[in-house]
C-alpha cells in the first residue's frame, strides 16, 4: 500500500472532486472481476472513486482497506458510500514527460531564404 503525505492526499482530493465514480461495489461485494476492474482504472486514470452499494460501513472500510492492499493502492479519501484511490503509474508519467519534451533543440539559428544569398 502506497503512503501519502497529508499535502499529496490534499491535492488528490481536489482532482477527485470532479470525477465520476468509474466502478461500483454491489451485493455481490468484492469479487475478482470487481478487483481486476478497479486495476485496469488505476491503470488508465491513476486517481478513481468507487461507488460501493450497501449500508455496512464495516463492509466499506474492509474493501477500502482490500483494494489498497491488493492492488497497492493508496487509500485517499472515504466519504460516505464513495471511496477515492491513488496508485501513481510510471507508464502514464514516462508518457507524459514525452509529451511534454520538446520534439527537437536547434543547435544553430534556422536560415531563411534571404541569408543564403548574401
Amino acid at each position: 500500500m502506497q503512503q501519502l503525505t497529508s499535502a499529496q492526499r490534499r491535492e488528490l482530493r481536489a482532482q477527485a472532486h470532479a470525477l465520476n465514480p468509474v466502478v461500483s461495489i454491489a451485493e455481490n461485494g468484492l469479487s475478482d472481476a470487481v478487483l481486476k476492474e478497479i486495476d485496469n482504472c488505476l491503470k488508465a486514470h491513476e486517481l478513481i472513486k468507487i461507488r460501493v452499494y450497501g449500508d455496512s460501513r464495516e463492509d466499506r472500510i474492509a474493501y477500502y482497506e482490500q483494494i489498497c492492499a491488493q492492488l497497492a493502492a493508496a487509500p485517499v479519501q472515504h466519504i460516505g458510500k464513495l471511496l477515492v484511490v491513488y496508485r501513481h503509474s510510471p507508464e502514464k508519467a514516462a508518457a507524459e514527460a514525452k509529451k511534454n519534451a520538446p520534439a527537437h533543440s536547434p543547435a544553430a539559428p534556422r536560415r531563411t531564404k534571404r541569408s543564403h544569398q548574401g
